[in-house]
């Protein structure tokens, strides 16, 4: 008897990236644990000796968490008022924060104690930074100043004041204790050098600048502003690229696998990865709350993300699997099964093909009987419509082959008709499936039109129609749009080449 021939489900393409080594590196991360403050995250730093502590700076203390357990440490609660930008020391030793009342506050790790307190600002300092030297201070303030301090002494060695607005970003050189950059709500992002009592360099981001990145070898810097972020190089004084991948504003960047990625946080609740060779976005990180700070350990060992609505999230990347010697159990009975592709049998040996029992789905063996109307009823339901439509179309286009979609579709009421309806609704619109929902839809129409004058139906073929129009009407203005594109593309060219814009499109 033959075999009855499975339902060919047929792979339409997908719009979705492609899988890639990043895709695959920043998926292998464990479950986040979440951690509840009383205020939005405003900073997340990691402290670059093992064993990587974490910073964690909201409302009006840091917390320090241990990355190795997920567990709160200590806490610096010495401010009185709302705390800002708390970042470690290279050494990990020493922490410093800046506060709403303008103070810089010096904190020792380990005993938790508060060994200085800057005092000079007139307004919140938002961002603060060792230098690398790691015996000075730099701040950066919303009275439009950035303060040079040395910390032996607790004074301040120099101010800058070109700025014009709120200073809310800063970072220092990694290879020059002298150079340091800051960025403001003037749009502007400047260069100093410790040495003079003025900025070197000057560019202008073209938006209110929320946080900025120095490349630890050589003078690259990254300015990060509304909803781009731009990479610079000061010695040569231009711009070398904009990458604008977020919908929302940019608040917050970082450096990651050991400064091969860069980080950026945005209130659009996404975190994205880049290249730094390419500045080609590798992989997408995504959170349910606008993101305000972003962090990750050295050798990517966990990241931190600080969020608006108080929720800190910590995730720690998975170890890697070893694959451990599997010993052979003794057993009694010998497998007559052969695995080996060089055994042979020998001449006298008798072979005994093992035939597998074929498992047939439900809509299989409905088709099998010739019930195309509760096979189609199968792949109608909830589950299999979110889970796999491209079943549920595979299923109508068999029938459409057999001609019997018309008798599948045809006296259905209530839930079942419900469900078919709602499905066309939903994924006419798919580009995947769009052109076999369109001639189911118009056998629906031909089938159930004589029946509109029940107000259910007909308000159910109303939304259907509209859908159906909306899906014109952006296709129409695709095409104006994509004639525009062809128009001035054609208009450029035939500036610089005299080939014809036929043979550019043909």
């Amino acid at each position: 008897m033959t075999d009855f021939k499975s339902l060919e489900i047929y792979k339409f393409p997908r719009p979705d990236a492609q899988i890639t080594e990043d895709n695959l590196y920043w998926k292998n991360f464990a479950f986040p644990c979440a951690f509840k403050e009383y205020g939005a995250i405003d900073c997340v730093d990691y402290s670059p000796e093992a064993p990587h502590h974490v910073a964690v700076t909201c409302s009006a203390k840091v917390q320090i968490y241990d990355t190795s357990n997920s567990t709160q440490l200590c806490s610096m609660s010495r401010f009185k008022k709302q705390a800002y930008g708390g970042v470690f020391r290279k050494d990990g030793k020493l922490l410093v924060a800046g506060s709403e009342d303008g103070f810089l506050r010096l904190f020792e790790v380990e005993g938790h104690r508060q060994l200085r307190v800057f005092k000079g600002h007139k307004a919140a300092t938002h961002r603060c930074r060792f230098t690398s030297d790691g015996i000075h201070l730099l701040s950066f303030s919303d009275d439009k100043t950035v303060g040079l301090w040395d910390i032996p002494t607790e004074t301040r060695l120099m101010t800058y004041d070109e700025h014009k607005d709120y200073i809310r970003a800063g970072a220092v050189s990694q290879s020059s204790q002298d150079l340091f950059i800051s960025g403001s709500y003037d749009h502007t992002v400047k260069m100093y050098d410790t040495r003079t009592n003025k900025s070197v360099f000057t560019m202008d981001h073209g938006t209110p600048v929320e946080a900025v990145l120095q490349f630890p070898v050589g003078g690259l810097f990254i300015s990060a502003g509304g909803m781009s972020l731009k990479v610079w190089d000061p010695v040569a004084g231009r711009l070398l690229a904009e990458v604008q991948q977020h919908h929302k504003t940019i608040t917050s960047l970082c450096f990651a696998s050991n400064g091969r990625r860069i980080m950026s946080g945005s209130l659009d609740r996404h975190v994205k990865i880049y290249d730094v060779m390419t500045y080609d976005v590798v992989h997408t990180l995504n959170y349910d709350s606008p993101i305000l700070s972003v962090g990750a350990a050295p050798d990517d060992m966990s990241i931190g993300i600080g969020m608006t609505d108080g929720i800190f999230s910590l995730q720690h990347k998975k170890p890697e699997k070893t694959h451990k010697e599997v010993k052979p159990k003794n057993k009694r009975f010998r497998h007559y099964h052969s695995y080996s592709t060089d055994f042979k049998p020998a001449n006298d040996d008798v072979v005994v093909s093992e035939r597998k029992k074929k498992i047939s789905t439900k809509y299989e063996k409905h088709l099998k009987k010739f019930e195309s109307s509760k096979a189609l009823d199968v792949v109608l339901r909830e589950r299999v419509q979110m889970n796999s439509p491209e079943v549920t179309v595979s299923l109508m286009m068999e029938l459409i082959r057999r001609g019997s979609i018309r008798a599948a579709m045809a006296a259905r009421e209530g839930e079942s008709l419900a469900l078919l309806i709602k499905f066309i609704e939903k994924y006419i619109g798919d580009p995947r499936f769009q052109r076999v929902l369109m001639d189911v839809a118009f056998i629906l129409l031909e089938l159930y039109g004589p029946k509109l004058g029940d107000p259910q139906l007909l308000k159910r073929f109303q939304k259907l129609g509209q859908i159906i129009e909306n899906q014109h009407a952006t296709m129409k203005q695709q095409l104006e749009i994509s004639g525009v594109i062809q128009g001035i593309l054609a208009a450029k060219y035939s500036m610089t080449q005299d080939t014809s814009p036929d043979e550019i499109f043909a």
